[in-house]
């Protein structure tokens, strides 16, 4: 079976490219794929995120364990796509390089038969330019995640009601 992925970068520019993958292929697979569509140079570490239809992040499948044996956690090169990918979960979130958040859309367009003696995985289509940097990101949280003690009202930059005393540790 062969999986045919279109992965976004969540940008304003319009900057995809189209792949082909087998779906037994593992995460890490695709990781290395992605990788080499956008030219990045795979220094980084990045890790999947199974995600719902509306691109809500899910569970996370790592590139590396870092838990140090506190828990467990999916890795990308014992997770096969078929395994997180179906036609009717198809969407992911990839995200490359955490100081910077490259932060790709990644969704499953067709399921097809390959094609016999074509080479897997295929980069089938590229569209728009990676910018130079990671585009900002606007990360808001829902105002009734912040708990009962947030206050709307609070001046971070305002220090003069503070008594360094009474907030001293």
């Amino acid at each position: 079976m062969l999986y045919r992925f279109r992965i976004i970068l969540d940008a304003e520019e319009d900057v995809f490219r189209d792949i082909e993958i087998m779906a037994d292929d593992t995460l890490e697979d695709l990781h290395n794929t992605i990788l080499q569509s956008f030219g990045f140079d795979g220094t980084e570490m990045a890790s999947f995120y199974i995600s719902d239809d509306d691109w809500n992040q899910g569970e996370e499948i790592s590139q590396f364990d870092i838990t140090e044996g506190t828990g467990s956690v999916r890795l990308m090169n014992e997770t096969a796509i078929d395994d997180v990918v179906s036609e009717s979960q198809t969407k992911l979130i990839y995200v490359y390089d955490f100081l910077n958040m490259w932060t790709f859309l990644v969704e499953l367009a067709e399921v097809a038969e390959p094609e016999p003696g074509m080479d897997y995985p295929n980069l089938m289509f590229v569209h728009g330019q990676l910018p130079l940097t990671a585009p900002e990101k606007d990360f808001q949280a829902e105002t009734d995640d912040l708990g009962p003690e947030f206050d709307d009202d609070f001046d971070v930059d305002d220090y003069d009601d503070l008594s360094f005393d009474e907030n001293w540790n």
